[in-house]
C-alpha cells in the first residue's frame, strides 16, 4: 500500500475512534469535579452565626470541626511557648494574629466575653474553662492547672464578625499517668449536686440535649445566670478533640426560660463517633462542671445507668478561677 493510501487509513481510523469516544461521553455524562462545601462523611464547615452560636471557625479550614487547626480565616494562634511545667495556675500566654500578621486588640464580646479558653489533656481529663486577660500588646494571659502530658489549648472569639475557634497543643513535663478510658454517662455527681442528660447527638442533624440539675434528689429551680445563659456546654470528639460550642435555648430575664431544673441545648455531631460533654452551671456563687460522654453513630444508642464522670467533675470551680 502507498504512503498515502496509509495516511488516509490512519485517518479514517482516529475518526472512527473520536466519535465513539464522543457518544460514550454523551451517555455517560461529565465527570463531576465539584468539592463538598461541608468536608466528607458528615462533617459540617467551622463556622457560626456572627453572635457566636454554633461550631466556630471559617476561612481556610471551612472542611473541619472547630479548633482542628491553629489557623483559620487568616486568624493564627500562637503559644508563647509549647512546652509548661506542671502546677496549678501555671501562666499561659499566646496572641492570635490577624490576616495582616499582628496581634488582634480587637475582639467581639461574646457571651459577655472577649475570648474564651478551653484547656483540657488529649485523654479528655482536667477540663477547665477560663477568661484569659488581653493586654494592650494584643497577648492574652492566664493560670492554668496542669498535670503532666499533651494538653490542648482552644481559643473561641469572635473578630469583626467572623466566629472562630482554633487549637494548640501544650506539653507538659513530667510523670504522665493516662487516664483510665471514660465510659458512655449520661448522669455526672459534682459536689451535691446530680446532673442528667437526655437526648442525642446525631451526624449532619440538629438534636436536642437536655440537661436537668438537681441537689440531694430537689430540682434546681433558681441557677444562677452564668455567661448570659443558665448553662455552657462544650462537646469534644474523642481521638482528634474536634470542638463543638453549643449554646442553650433561651436566656435569663427573656420571660421564657427557667432557671432550672432543665437547660436545653441545641448540638449538630460532625461525625459519628464518642463525644465527651462538659457543662459549667453556676448556683449559690460557685460555678461548678459536670462531665458526660456519648456515643453516636447515626442512631439512638442504648442508655446506660451507671454513672461514670471524668475528672472534669469532680472539682469544684469558683467564680475566682475564671480569669
Amino acid at each position: 500500500m502507498s504512503t498515502p493510501l496509509r495516511l488516509v487509513g490512519f485517518l479514517a481510523a482516529a475518526l472512527a475512534v473520536f466519535a465513539a469516544a464522543a457518544g460514550v461521553g454523551k451517555a455517560v455524562g461529565p465527570v463531576d469535579t465539584e468539592t463538598e462545601e461541608h468536608g466528607h462523611s458528615g462533617e459540617t464547615a467551622q463556622g457560626g452565626d456572627a453572635d457566636g452560636h454554633g461550631s466556630h471557625g471559617g476561612g481556610e479550614t471551612d472542611a473541619l470541626p472547630g479548633g482542628l487547626s491553629v489557623s483559620a480565616a487568616g486568624h493564627t494562634l500562637e503559644l508563647a511557648t509549647d512546652a509548661a511545667e506542671a502546677g496549678r495556675d501555671r501562666e499561659v500566654a499566646f496572641t492570635v494574629t490577624g490576616p495582616d500578621g499582628e496581634p488582634v486588640t480587637d475582639y467581639d464580646v461574646v457571651h459577655e466575653k472577649q475570648l474564651h479558653l478551653i484547656a483540657v489533656r488529649r485523654d479528655l481529663t482536667g477540663f477547665q474553662h477560663l477568661h484569659p486577660t488581653l493586654d494592650d500588646d494584643g497577648v492574652w494571659r492566664t493560670g492554668v492547672d496542669l498535670t503532666p502530658g499533651a494538653w490542648r489549648i482552644f481559643t473561641d472569639f469572635s473578630a469583626h464578625g467572623t466566629p472562630l475557634t482554633l487549637g494548640a497543643d501544650l506539653q507538659v513535663a513530667g510523670d504522665y499517668e493516662p487516664a483510665e478510658p471514660v465510659a458512655e454517662s449520661r448522669t455526672a455527681e459534682v459536689d451535691d449536686y446530680q446532673v442528667r442528660l437526655t437526648g442525642d447527638l446525631t451526624p449532619g442533624q440538629d438534636g436536642e440535649l437536655r440537661l436537668t440539675v438537681t441537689k440531694d434528689g430537689e430540682p434546681v429551680t433558681d441557677l444562677q445566670p452564668y455567661l448570659g445563659a443558665y448553662g455552657h456546654l462544650v462537646a469534644l470528639r474523642a481521638g482528634d478533640l474536634a470542638y463543638l460550642h453549643v449554646h442553650p435555648d433561651g436566656e435569663p430575664g427573656d420571660g421564657s426560660t427557667p432557671a432550672g431544673p432543665e437547660v436545653v441545648f441545641h448540638a449538630t455531631a460532625p461525625s459519628a463517633g464518642r463525644y465527651h460533654l462538659y457543662l459549667d452551671f453556676r448556683h449559690d456563687g460557685v460555678v461548678r462542671t459536670a462531665a458526660f460522654t456519648l456515643t453516636t453513630g447515626g442512631s439512638r444508642q442504648a442508655r446506660p445507668t451507671e454513672s461514670a464522670t471524668p475528672d472534669a467533675g469532680e472539682e469544684q470551680h469558683s467564680d475566682s478561677h475564671q480569669h
